[in-house]
């Protein structure tokens, strides 16, 4: 059963539910600072994962071309149409924003943001992935909490349109459960580790785009995950042997 899957799409469902009474009640400084904690949780996050790796030189080779082959076929843009078109759906049940000072351009970029994040963000993706080979939902219960207040922080500007988009989240995360656990079988341990340092490296380029300290192409960085354990296995067979 994905229970992280379940719990992190509630947290969304209940966190913009919460935003949208209470955002009148938080201040901007309020909403600034705790977006700072949030960057710092992420790559904490980031860091656990990190640390059990096995094969530190795939991992990085990984991500190199990994990123490189998401930047090349330019796979952050089609996320964001992606969420453009899903914003496009749900603008059809909720319109208009809970801030009357927000244009319609604002509050639209504002949701196609928020899609991209909590449907396609490298630690979602590799939380249920990871939840779906293993059994282990606790970076998506990890997620969740993160998830239930940055909901409720984008809640007191778009208002209600924030829940909805736990909807979409669920049917993203679920399908990802479900092709993990075709995948797993397929896998070793030190594949796995390996798998988790590489979203590991994700959620610290998240932190760091939380903080605003550095603009990671977090998007482009997605497909690093999916050579993370094709070339750990091949470090692992082919590589380390010659190594010794």
């Amino acid at each position: 059963m994905p229970i992280g899957v379940i719990i992190d799409a509630l947290s969304v469902l209940v966190g913009g539910i919460f935003g949208t009474i209470a955002g009148k009640y938080m201040s901007e400084n309020f909403k600034k600072q705790i977006n700072m904690i949030f960057g710092a949780c992420s790559m904490g996050m980031g860091i656990y994962a990190i640390a059990p790796m096995k094969n530190m030189p795939a991992v990085i080779f990984a991500l190199i071309i990994g990123t490189g082959f998401g930047l090349v076929i330019h796979f952050g843009d089609g996320v964001n149409k992606g969420a453009a078109l899903m914003q496009r759906g749900i603008s059809k049940f909720i319109h208009g924003s809970e801030n009357g000072e927000m244009s319609r351009e604002e509050f639209m970029a504002s949701v196609v943001t928020i899609i991209v994040l909590f449907c396609a963000s490298g630690t979602g993706i590799y939380g249920a992935l990871t939840e779906g080979m293993t059994g282990d939902a606790s970076i998506l219960i990890s997620k969740a909490i993160l998830d239930f207040f940055t909901a409720a922080i984008f809640a007191t500007n778009l208002g209600a349109v924030v829940s909805v988009i736990a909807i979409p989240q669920f049917i993203v995360l679920f399908i990802l459960y479900l092709i993990a656990g075709y995948v797993f079988p397929l896998t070793t341990p030190a594949m796995i580790a390996d798998f988790k340092a590489a979203g590991g490296f994700l959620m610290l380029a998240t932190g760091f785009r939380m903080v605003q300290v550095k603009m990671f192409p977090t998007a482009d960085m997605i497909p690093a995950m999916v050579f993370a354990m094709p070339v750990s296995w091949a470090w692992t067979n082919w590589i380390a042997p010659l190594l010794k």
